[in-house]
């Protein structure tokens, strides 16, 4: 694998996570044989995120378990991966084809431009911040710091009830450290899960022992000396923590997309094809901004996926694009959280439902809740339920649905009750 820039033109894509990784796999499988340069702004091999805040802070798993290819990979397939390269500025011309230059000078050479650039934390602006001992966790930087600090800790509160709060929130539970969140919503995980779902995380981790604050907003995050010493909320409670763990939500790094005049709304907005505004660059992952690929989506209808299912399904696609065989974007989203004893799966998107079944099996831990919108399943939360999960996701994908009358009993199961669209009543 050469880690230098090859001065080669070709496909340069620029963000070496996931959604970029997967794109550069699949224009080789596609049969793609011009250069092709995987760039990354980080001082580590392409690598995977998710296990971050579970498996790898609570040293399940290594460092070297998260890189993704081997040397050995890259070098066979003839993609230069190189890495420790931040793009400042890029010369973009009418025929899509230019030049990327790096804040160290280098400049990499392309015909086709793919932007998988990810999103950064969203900065909590509040005193105290920047104290040592107050961190976020987006990437391996801010990983290995977390996971360095937690053996000298004992009382540690995070701000943000999203999957990465309370997955760091449960590992750190179960790793033994004292444990508060907070959150500013009135419920977990609001814009991901139903009131349901939400209320059943709450109760769980409650009984595990984390403190959780909701309606909750921070006022200052308070100090001892040069090191963090608590968080006091706005209505004057106070929480002693040896270590602050932020995580408030991501922003799309869209910077560069906006300076070579590609339009952007909440990520680089790309069509089914996943071509920007421009025609010729593509954008992959957490920085794009879609047309909803669920089939019967709403015209209009648009969303930015924060997912590894996405970004490698989209990857895909933006290939196709690259290699001249444009394919439509089609599909139904899923999600995961692993959060201690719990995993959470969710097939669909539950926006705009009008009716919910519970599937709950408290002696076996199963919990599900199934979405409808006018008398059609649209998509379930499952929780250590994963037959429920992998039925709803195949009948999603197969425009089927799941009758609600018959799905309550969670002895039932769902594969059994899922009619294809022909034995739909009309």
């Amino acid at each position: 694998m050469s880690d230098e820039p090859s001065g080669a033109a070709g496909i340069l894509i620029i963000g070496s996570s996931q959604a970029g990784v997967q794109l550069a796999i699949s224009l080789r499988a596609l049969g793609i044989t011009e250069p092709i340069t995987l760039l990354g702004d980080e001082n580590h091999r392409p690598y995977q995120r998710p296990a971050l805040s579970k498996e790898f802070l609570q040293g399940e798993i290594s460092k070297e378990s998260l890189i993704y290819r081997t040397r050995e990979y890259w070098d066979q397939h003839q993609i230069t991966v190189v890495p420790n390269e931040r793009i400042i500025r890029i010369r973009k011309d009418p025929d899509g084809s230019g030049v990327a230059h790096a804040l160290s000078g280098a400049e990499f050479p392309f015909d086709r431009l793919a932007l998988t650039l990810g999103a950064r934390p969203r900065r909590l602006l509040v005193r105290g911040v920047d104290l040592p001992g107050v961190l976020y966790l987006r990437n391996a930087d801010d990983a290995l710091e977390l996971k360095a600090r937690v053996p000298d800790v004992r009382n540690v509160v995070v701000i943000g009830g999203g999957f990465i709060g309370i997955e760091a929130a449960a590992s750190l539970n179960k790793m033994g450290r004292t444990v508060t969140l907070v959150e500013a919503a009135p419920r977990l995980v609001a814009r991901a899960v139903g009131e349901d779902t939400s209320a059943h995380l709450l109760e769980h981790h409650r009984r595990a022992g984390i403190t959780i604050a909701l309606d909750a907003q921070v006022e200052e995050i308070l100090g001892d000396g040069d090191r963090v010493a608590g968080v006091r909320l706005t209505d004057g409670r106070q929480y002693p923590a040896d270590l602050v763990l932020i995580g408030v939500g991501v922003i799309p790094n869209t910077e560069l997309a906006e300076s070579i005049g590609l339009e952007c709304d909440n990520g680089i907005r790309v069509g089914r094809f996943s071509v920007a505004s421009d025609g010729h660059t593509v954008a992959v992952g957490d920085v794009a901004n879609l047309p909803n690929p669920i089939p019967g989506a709403p015209a209009g209808d648009r969303v930015r996926f924060e997912s590894v299912n996405n970004a490698v399904e989209q990857a895909k696609i933006a290939a196709y694009a690259l290699a001249g065989q444009p394919e439509s974007y089609v599909g139904t989203p899923w999600f995961w959280s692993n959060q201690a004893d719990l995993k959470l799966q969710i097939a669909g998107l539950s926006t705009g439902h009008d009716q919910t079944v519970l599937r709950v099996d408290p002696a076996k831990g199963r919990f599900t809740v199934l979405y409808y919108r006018t008398g059609r399943i649209i998509a379930a939360d499952c929780i250590n339920a994963p037959l429920d999960f992998m039925a709803v996701k195949a009948a999603l994908s197969k425009n089927a649905s799941i009758p609600a009358d018959e799905a309550t009993d969670p002895a039932t199961t769902l594969k059994s009750i899922t009619r294809l669209p022909e034995e739909i009543p009309s």
